[in-house]
Order: C-alpha cells, then structure tokens, then sequence
C-alpha cells in the first residue's frame, strides 16, 4: 500500500489526482481548504482518502501532514504539490500584494510542503512531484507573477533533483496546458478579487482527469518532466529556439482573449 499526500485536492487536477491515486489502490491525504468537498471527496473511497484542511501558506500546518501519515499509515511515498492561484493583470497595473499571494501559493506553498515531507520520501524512495505549467517555461502576458512562480518552482524542483541525484527519489515536474478547473475564475485581478468568469472555452479544454491519468503514468515511469498539450510542447520547444521571435505571436495570442487587460495597451 503507498501512500500519497496531494494539495490542492478539493478541486481541479488536485481532486482528479486525488481520485486517480485511490482509484489505483493508494491512500491518499487531501489537503485543501475547503473542508466540504474535502469531506465529499473522502466520503467516496472513506478507507483511503483523509481529508486535511489547511492553507499551503501556513507552514506549521503543513508540517503536521508527515505526522498524520507517520500516525495512520505508518509510511508516505509522495508528495504532489498542486494548490495554486492565477492572476490576469499588466504589471503597470497589478497589486503588489496580489504578486505576493501569488507567489506565496504557487512557489512557498510547493516549498512548505517539500520541505516537510522531504524525510519520509527519501526513506521510502518515493515521488516529488510539482504542479508547475508552460507559464513555468515561457512567461505569458498579463500573468507575470504567475509566470515567475511557476519559473521559481521549476528551477527549485531541477535543484532539488541534482541534489538527489542517487537517491532513489524521482522529482517530476508536470507542465499542464491549460486545464478545465476552477483557477481561471478565481484567478485575481489586479485589485485581488477574483475575475468570476474564465476567459476560456473550458469545455475544449484537457479534463483535469486525463491530466491526472498522465501525471500518474509518468511518476510510475519515473520521469522527470511532463509537458501536456500539443499546444504547450509547442511553446516550450518554440521558446528554446525562437524565444525573441515568439513575443509577437504569444501577444496576439492573448490579446484575443475576452476582457483580455491587453486591449488596454
């Protein structure tokens, strides 16, 4: 029986995985903050999934989930860090404090709970995994601070990798393109209220379930990067080689979007 601890989980690709996890025979620790769906999301496999609510943010309360699964399951294999927040403002425009929260989330978050279950995955020579995104790999317009978490993330999980280099240990992080969930309706304008309404057709986009059934055939095969979406392998290779020239393209491509704040310039 492995045992798995997944932030994020009450909504999106974090419940998707959630589910993917206990569906494949593991246990799994919820984090989230709303203790509802949490409850809701337990209450379907009530033998394997325990629900913790708590903020990323708060490290005391992540460091409390190795305990838990040191208490209940004698053992923890991995851990994904998904919680996340998004934002859709220029930088001429944007809230110093909404750059903050966004990066306390996206980066600190994904650090507090690491760092915190760290010991136990070396022991058991399991997975870290990071829910990172192509804005990881090539900052998109009008989502700076999302952009630069996703940049620090990606650099701390290669970091982190090199250091467990012979470990045993596999760090995979995980390029999403854009997913159906909830982030882009609660992704922060640049006062900090959320924007309500996604500027995307979500229902052309990748399910978070097919997103989660990716991630977990590549922790099995122990890989250390998944970049999803033709589209977003697309990016991340034309950014490597044609970076300058992808500028115009990349600025056409938002600008497009409904409300996009690029139309203000």
């Amino acid at each position: 029986m492995k045992v798995a601890w997944v932030t994020g989980a009450s909504s999106g690709i974090g419940e998707a995985l959630t589910r993917q996890l206990a569906t494949q025979g593991w246990c799994v620790i919820a984090q989230g903050r709303r203790k509802d769906r949490l409850e809701i999301l337990a209450a379907s496999y009530p033998d394997q999934i325990i629900p913790f609510v708590g903020d990323v943010r708060d490290e005391d309360a992540c460091m409390k989930v190795p305990e838990l699964a040191q208490e209940r399951f004698g053992r923890l294999h991995a851990v994904i860090a998904n919680a996340g927040i998004s934002h859709r403002a220029l930088v001429e425009e944007v809230s110093l404090q909404v750059l903050r929260e966004v990066m306390e989330v996206n980066f600190w978050g994904a650090v507090h709970v690491i760092k915190a279950a760290l010991p136990l995955i070396k022991v058991n020579q399991g997975w870290i995994v990071g829910i990172s995104s192509i804005a990881g790999f090539r900052g998109l317009p009008a989502r700076s601070g999302y952009s630069a978490s996703k940049f620090a993330l990606n650099g701390f999980l290669e970091a982190l990798r090199t250091e467990l280099y012979g470990s045993g240990v596999c760090v995979l992080t995980v390029a999403p393109g854009f997913t159906r969930s909830e982030i882009r309706e609660k992704a922060l304008t640049a006062t900090g209220l959320p924007q309500a309404e996604s500027p995307l057709p979500e229902h052309k986009l990748m399910s978070a379930e097919a997103v989660a059934e990716r991630i977990y055939r590549a922790m099995l095969r122990r890989k250390k990067y998944l970049v999803l979406t033709r589209q977003g392998r697309l990016t991340v290779w034309l950014n490597r080689f044609l970076n300058g020239a992808l500028d115009k393209f990349i600025y056409q491509h938002f600008v497009q979007e409904p409300g996009s704040p690029l139309k203000k310039i």
